[in-house]
């Protein structure tokens, strides 16, 4: 039976401006960083959360480059203070799609954007709502 979701993939171009993004600028940890034999394999994830997200430098299965803003997305991150998270992230330099968070049925959300181009979208739900799907 399957038990967790271990790692999510977010493709880059450039492994060490994802790690500094992803950890100085969304305020990740890097768990993981070594050399394997398919190249680099890096993973950063949320302090205590059992799911890592790999920063791989290789383009996806269809063998085609990945071109900013077109790869899978969003990758989608929870906080339980949106306002203050988008102060403190914006203070670190971080972009965002929007000028400040939007509220919507089931909370708060706004969307940044890595140095490639993804789109992490940041949410706050709604005290007494779950979003199941």
């Amino acid at each position: 039976m399957l038990t967790n979701i271990m790692y999510v993939t977010v493709y880059v171009t450039d492994q060490d401006r994802a790690l500094k993004f992803y950890t100085e600028g969304l305020g990740l940890e890097k768990h993981v960083d070594y050399p394997g034999p398919d190249g680099r394999f890096l993973a950063v994830g949320v302090a205590g959360s059992p799911v890592k997200i790999i920063l791989w430098s290789h383009a996806p299965a269809s063998g085609q480059p990945v071109e900013a803003g077109t790869a899978p997305g969003p990758l989608i991150l929870e906080s339980d203070d949106l306002w203050k998270d988008f102060e403190v992230l914006r203070q670190r330099g971080v972009t965002f799609n929007e000028p400040e968070p939007e509220d919507y049925p089931f909370g708060v959300r706004i969307e940044a954007v890595d140095p490639d181009g993804n789109r992490i979208s940041l949410r706050q739900q709604r005290r007494g709502n779950r979003a199941d799907g």
